[in-house]
């Protein structure tokens, strides 16, 4: 198993641990700073995995399929968790979630066709401000300054959620058409 895929299965692994820091009340300001340095570890992880790939051609299909699923996985998992504490409205969540789950069915569908639809730019802007809105919601300053940005953070990344799969959706739209 090479290091990409050594990476993407760590991001899967660290997400127990994650939860845990997340979920478990009496872990305190503890559990919030360790929730926030393992969702960092885990989101650069995906940065490394695909430039050690890429770089030393080590693309593998294992990694093809894993690491968008990680990934996935680890942003699902902050939003749950995001949910469950109060910190994020429900509708935020469903937004993020369901974009993500409808990309991976457009790629399942180009996938079969012999199509490969690569991450757009509007995709990775979303992730990253997906990224910032996690760190910014599990830290959750008390503070009017601090809870303002956390918002338009927040917005800005669902907006950038919806361009995104709009963008995919355009641009991608023949590979729902019938095959003869």
């Amino acid at each position: 198993m090479n290091l990409p895929n050594k990476l993407t299965i760590l991001r899967v692994i660290l997400i127990v641990p994650f939860v845990i820091c997340m979920l478990v009340p009496r872990l305190g300001a503890a559990g919030t700073y360790a929730a926030v340095a393992i969702f960092i570890i885990a989101s650069l992880t995906d940065f490394l995995d695909g430039k050690i790939a890429r770089k030393y051609n080590l693309v593998t299909n294992f990694g093809k399929f894993m690491d968008p699923l990680a990934d996935k996985l680890l942003v699902a998992a902050a939003l749950i968790c995001l949910n469950a504490n109060g910190t994020l409205a429900a509708w935020i969540s469903i937004i993020i979630i369901s974009r993500e789950f409808i990309i991976s069915g457009f790629r399942l569908v180009a996938s079969d066709n012999g199509v490969v639809i690569a991450a757009s730019y509007w995709g990775k802007f979303k992730t990253t401000f997906q990224i910032v809105m996690i760190v910014m919601l599990i830290l959750n300053f008390d503070n009017d300054i601090y809870q303002i940005c956390t918002m338009a953070i927040t917005y800005i990344a669902l907006c950038l959620t919806i361009i995104s799969l709009i963008d995919y959706i355009i641009k991608n739209k023949d590979v729902l058409k019938e095959q003869k």
